[in-house]
């Protein structure tokens, strides 16, 4: 738990996708800080979402980009994985849109906690177990998630 910035919505998530921490935002001023993984490489999508729908021990399928970037990877995947403890999504997932657009983002747990802290996903925020199940409950449906940018997306350009 951390002082919350002054001026943040409770119920709201922020990314630091730097310092690969989310925030969730609660009403008495405090956050509840997590450690999370990003995207690897140009996958990452900053931006602001909603979250539009969650689930428990989801479903999950790649999307055709992820098949067509890395057939070797998920195309074996491609009618889908059902919810368990070796999915992807892990036991909780918080689905992103923008407006009524399903983004195919997701803040979700992962069976790969070591991969906490880098860069690791195909654009989704990845949690540990734990810590996506304790928040999930907290988390309401219509609350704005914020995907601040990563290191490579910061600074001067030449």
């Amino acid at each position: 738990m951390v002082e919350a910035n002054a001026g943040l919505r409770p119920g709201d998530i922020h990314v630091d996708a730097v310092a690969r921490y989310l925030y969730f935002i609660r009403p008495d001023g405090t956050a509840l800080r997590f450690g999370v993984a990003i995207a690897r490489g140009t996958l990452y999508e900053p931006g602001t979402f909603t979250i539009r729908r969650k689930a428990k021990w989801p479903k999950w399928t790649p999307t055709e980009d992820m098949i067509r970037r890395e057939p070797q990877v998920y195309a074996q995947h491609a009618d889908g994985v059902p919810g368990g403890p070796t999915n992807p999504l892990g036991a909780r997932a918080l689905y992103l849109y923008q407006g009524n657009r399903d983004t195919y983002l997701r803040i979700h747990g992962t069976p790969y906690p070591k991969s906490i802290g880098g860069r690791a996903s195909s654009g989704c925020v990845r949690m540990v177990m734990a810590h996506i199940i304790g928040l999930y409950d907290d988390v309401p449906v219509g609350a704005t998630a914020y995907l601040y940018p990563a290191e490579d997306s910061i600074g001067a350009r030449t």
